[in-house]
């Protein structure tokens, strides 16, 4: 009986379940009757033991009851025999199934660790077995949920319309916001009564201030008239203006601020009270009415030209590294023709190599800035410099030191320049094409040259087409007069527009390979009378031109100035007269 009670306490603090409880219960009974029968035999198998003797190792710790082995047994204990002998658990024993449906289904519920159950196992494993078919139901059923939460897009009906009747309609437009020339007033109409009357007509403003800008191709006058000005208004004010500005100095995009007066009459245009704008950097006019008409009013701008230098590294592109370095576009263009007079732009300006340049940046005292003229274009290669140019004499020419004791071969007279510094790739006549694959006329001839390098007219003339062409890509012709014309084809960028006039030497373009072309080249082509010539067959007319050499002091002396100006930064002092009359040429 002790054994037995040790058995169930230790079954209630492990908190066995029923089962085995069932098997403790069992072999209890098992064992004690094999100790029933052993003490009948006179022999003792088991005995208790409480507090634990010296030599002896009891179950439980001091002071519990123990069960401990006095002998071994001749047959070993297994529970194979032992279930072969146990009896059946009394009925008094065993739990009572609950009562009911659904405690049956809750107790069985709780009987299942739906933690553990795999829900959605792979469907690619185990096909038609018990847990492929527990897959397949829940992909089914969460189809079906999927499918019950599907919404309704059904079409959803909205109220009609209400119709206006007349009343309504006016009411509504007498409250809406628009021109009264569209049928809009503001307010609710009242009639006559003693604080307000009808009058004949709304009065207009007095004054009307509004600012117009000069379009490109436009004209002062019309300009004039599109913002409400009388024509004899807009005329007398051109012609003040064009006795101190040429009208066509004035440059596009200029604003204008305007300042009409009362219309003498329904219906006729403002009359012209005050207009001011800016003619040139330098100069700001105003036309204003006094005494009846217009008078002219000049405002002249304190203006100073100082010189800034930019220095940087050429990278894989000298236009683009000085760019980048934050020389402007007008500065670099002149740099590059400074350079392509003294040296190729193609093989002796290479990656690494260092560019300078100095320009003239004009300031006004209202605090607008202007890139002048470029005064000094240098390129360093390491510790030797490659070219040192400085802008020399009343001609704007750029000249080295070498110039004043070497003769300098400058491109001038009569004849036509080359359009791009580089070599001869292809020349005029039939030939195979590289891109379409047979024979057929070439009618120009191609030069090899950098990307980006500058291309110039050949001869003063006019744009007569400059876009996209074709084959030929991005395309400007000139027309020089006198039933000569030439074509530059391939470019990368266009710096012309349609009916621009140009000089010679002037950057009309860049080289690119746009259309059909194989990489990086100008196709210069030659007309006369509408059709190609042999361009080879023009004359490029060179002749020789020496700087006398008791300017050579002065020139050294103005080319470690500019040396010396730190790149970056505008001096503050105002620079020398013969810098202003360049810069300012």
């Amino acid at each position: 009986m002790q054994a037995r009670a040790l058995l169930w306490r230790i079954s209630r603090k492990l908190t066995l379940p029923v089962q085995g409880l069932r098997r403790i219960i069992a072999i209890d009974r098992a064992v004690s009757n094999w100790a029933v029968s052993g003490l009948a035999r006179g022999g003792q198998v088991f005995r208790s033991h409480e507090g634990g003797a010296t030599g002896e190792s009891p179950v439980v710790g001091g002071g519990a009851l123990a069960v401990v082995p006095v002998r071994e047994l001749a047959a070993p204990l297994d529970l194979a025999t032992i279930g072969q002998v146990l009896p059946e658990l009394p009925s008094e024993l065993a739990p009572e199934p609950p009562q009911g449906i659904f405690a049956r289904l809750n107790h069985r519920l709780r009987a299942v660790d739906l933690a553990a159950v795999d829900w959605a196992p792979d469907l690619a494993e185990e096909i038609g077995s018990r847990r492929w078919y527990r897959g397949m139901a829940t992909l089914v059923g969460l189809a079906l949920c999927a499918l019950a939460c599907w919404p309704d897009f059904s079409r959803l009906e909205a109220a009609p319309a209400t119709r206006l009747d007349a009343a309504a309609r006016d009411e509504f437009r007498s409250q809406s916001i628009m021109p009264l020339g569209y049928g809009g007033a503001t307010g609710r109409p009242m009639g006559p009564r003693f604080a307000m009357r009808p009058v004949a007509f709304v009065p207009e403003r007095a004054q009307v201030e509004l600012a117009s800008v000069l379009a490109p191709g436009d004209s002062l006058g019309r300009m004039l008239q599109r913002a409400g000005v009388s024509g004899a208004d807009a005329a007398r004010a051109s012609e003040l203006v064009a006795a101190t500005v040429p009208l066509d100095e004035i440059r596009s995009g200029t604003r204008v601020a305007l300042v009409l007066g009362p219309r003498p009459a329904p219906g006729l245009p403002r009359p012209l009270e005050h207009a001011e704008f800016r003619a040139r950097f330098d100069l700001a006019l105003a036309v204003n009415r006094a005494g009846g008409g217009l008078v002219l009013q000049k405002r002249p701008i304190p203006v100073d030209t100082v010189p800034l230098r930019i220095r940087g590294q050429v990278g894989e592109s000298l236009y683009r590294a000085a760019r980048a370095s934050g020389a402007p576009p007008q500065a670099i263009q002149e740099y590059l023709q400074a350079l392509d007079g003294h040296i190729s732009l193609e093989g002796d300006i290479q990656s690494g190599d260092l560019f300078d340049l100095v320009f003239a940046v004009r300031r006004a005292a209202t605090g607008e800035t202007e890139v002048g003229d470029l005064l000094y274009a240098g390129l360093q290669r390491g510790q030797t410099a490659v070219a040192e140019l400085l802008r020399w004499g009343n001609d704007g020419a750029f000249y080295s030191a070498d110039s004043f004791t070497n003769p300098t071969y400058v491109q001038t007279g009569p004849g036509m320049l080359m359009p791009v510094n580089g070599r001869i790739t292809s020349s005029y006549g039939t030939r195979f094409h590289p891109v379409l694959g047979y024979r057929r006329m070439h009618a120009g001839v191609d030069f090899g040259a950098a990307w980006g390098s500058p291309i110039v007219a050949t001869a003063a003339g006019a744009v007569s087409y400059a876009g996209y062409h074709g084959g030929h890509g991005n395309y400007v012709r000139l027309d020089h007069g006198s039933g000569l014309g030439t074509g530059y084809a391939h470019m990368s960028r266009i710096a012309v527009t349609l009916g621009e006039r140009v000089g010679a030497g002037e950057v009309i373009g860049y080289v690119g390979s746009t259309g059909l072309s194989t990489g990086p080249h100008l196709h210069y082509e030659m007309y006369r009378d509408g059709r190609t010539v042999n361009p080879l067959g023009a004359r490029f007319a060179t002749v020789t031109r020496q700087v006398d050499p008791g300017q050579l002091h002065a020139f050294r002396a103005r080319l470690a100035q500019m040396k010396a100006i730190r790149p970056g930064a505008i001096l503050a002092a105002r620079p020398q007269p013969a810098v202003r009359q360049i810069a300012m040429r």
